[in-house]
């Protein structure tokens, strides 16, 4: 993918709408339709700010992505979201340019539609089963529903369409939420919704959860996240910062001492893995999460506003192939960096990032290693890094994951200069909770062990998200707070 003029897509757009004015679309018809690419910023201009980098659609671009769509009988798009929403409803109401309409069926099932449409992974969820791209052999050739729930949302946002949820008379029954991410949203929202007083108690000092500490501003802007929160607010429900549950207050108090009938666990997936190499204790290497905690929810990138100190780099190796990663690796760039390095075990094929991040990625310069991962990282001056030994791999058979597991060259190892390193090989998850709550049975990776309705093994607890589930999408972690939310209403309506 190579970068394109926003004008230029507009103009093209434009011109595509009025060749279908008057048209009837048959099945062939919709299948030849050029997909819409994003518009965005320069590359040039944006790997030097931190304002969003996608634009959004065009008007006209909404048009013809939503006409692509076949209107599937079967709908197998719906199967592959995890929150169920009634995609080709939303896309036929967008295709009419009946915005209003179509939010109104996404909120039906889906409370973030102007974040997920940013940051859920499209590709490999309700894309991934689209007939258009099934039919054109290409995932990336599917209808991008994501982009088109964007547009829906922010349409809303901007012509002043947003509604907050109504609430039912109040029932004196009282919910605490621990974690404002994604799935506590969903939860908090649906258990106030049947008129139960919601309290949300989040550790850090503003509310979001990863959304506001781990994903970038050029990613999400944090006035979405804020907005939101907003929302919940205003339904009634009662927010708490600087409260952290397991030290502030125990699950048992809050259920014995404070009065509430249910607790919902969303603390997410906040405690990150390291290579265990020599050289992680030098310095100049963190944590993806210290170091976007740091630009992001501290906003070191405000310099002129903000007292947050970050680690001045010119050569900079990310460690990783998630999306931590492309997010790390980017705002390294935005934060002064002559040099930025992505090293992952596998090639790009098996990378877990999203294909778009990957290619704005390099789009802004940033140079990929693939089939490479450390032996150790090296020490200069001062216990400071001053490189890393590099070994080459090539991938064997697939492992557990059912990607190709990576086999280390013999004899390939060399050397390559950096001053810093920032790891993002993934996250377990924050183990507070688990070792001030007796009776809280927990998996061998830390999570907590939740049935297929959000219900923990202590009674009136349940759980969801990415401590459930390991780190995973806003997507997922809203699914499972959607089904933890019915058992706790179906738990307080007995």
């Amino acid at each position: 993918m190579s970068y394109i003029p926003a004008d230029n897509l507009h103009e093209e757009a434009i011109k595509t709408v009025k060749e279908l004015e008057g048209k009837e679309l048959r099945p062939k018809d919709r299948l030849s339709l050029p997909r819409q690419e994003m518009p965005s910023q320069d590359p040039e201009v944006r790997k030097k700010n931190m304002n969003e980098v996608a634009l959004g659609y065009f008007e006209e671009q909404v048009k013809i992505e939503a006409e692509r769509c076949l209107q599937c009988k079967t709908a197998p798009c719906i199967s592959g979201c995890p929150v169920q929403i009634d995609i080709p409803g939303f896309i036929k109401a967008a295709a009419e340019g009946d915005y209003e309409k179509s939010l109104s069926i996404i909120k039906r099932t889906s409370l973030l539609p102007a974040i997920c449409g940013r940051v859920c992974p499209q590709e490999v969820q309700c894309q991934l089963p689209c007939t258009v791209g099934k039919s054109l052999k290409d995932v990336d050739k599917a209808v991008s529903i994501g982009r088109i729930e964007r547009f829906v949302a922010d349409w809303a946002d901007a012509n002043g369409k947003k509604t907050v949820p109504q609430v039912k008379p109040e029932t004196g029954k009282k919910v605490a939420i621990i974690g404002s991410g994604p799935a506590s949203i969903t939860v908090a929202a649906d258990v106030r919704r049947e008129g139960h007083e919601v309290h949300m108690f989040e550790a850090f000092h503003k509310p979001g959860g990863v959304m506001v500490y781990g994903i970038p501003e050029f990613r999400l802007p944090k006035r979405i996240v804020a907005d939101e929160i907003e929302a919940l607010k205003e339904m009634g429900v009662r927010l708490e910062t600087n409260f952290l549950v397991g030290r502030t207050r125990k699950i048992q108090d809050l259920i014995e001492k404070d009065g509430f009938e249910a607790v919902f666990i969303g603390t997410g997936a906040g405690l990150p893995k390291f290579m265990n190499i020599e050289g992680e204790n030098l310095i100049g290497v963190f944590s993806a999460n210290e170091y976007l905690t740091r630009v992001n929810l501290m906003r070191a990138y405000d310099k002129e506003r903000s007292a947050t100190p970050i680690y001045q780099a010119k050569k900079v190796a990310v460690l990783g192939g998630g999306n931590v990663a492309m997010d790390a690796a980017r705002s390294a760039l935005r934060m002064g960096a002559e040099e930025v390095h992505v090293l992952y075990r596998r090639t790009e094929k098996e990378m877990p990032a999203r294909v778009e991040e990957v290619a704005h990625a390099k789009e802004e310069g940033i140079t990929f290693h693939f089939l490479r991962s450390p032996k150790r990282i090296l020490e200069g001056e001062r216990g400071r890094v001053r490189g890393l030994e590099v070994l080459k791999y090539e991938l064997g058979e697939p492992d557990d994951s059912g990607r190709r597991r990576p086999v280390e060259v013999k004899d390939s190892n060399y050397e390559m200069e950096f001053d810093t390193v920032i790891v993002a090989i993934g996250n377990n998850s924050n183990p507070l909770i688990e070792k001030t709550t007796p009776g809280l049975e927990t998996n061998r990776w830390g999570n907590i062990v939740a049935d297929e309705n959000g219900k923990t093994s202590m009674d009136r607890v349940f759980a969801g998200g990415d401590i459930v589930l390991g780190a995973a999408t806003v997507i997922l972690a809203m699914g499972e707070g959607r089904k933890a939310a019915q058992s706790i209403n179906d738990l307080l309506s007995k």
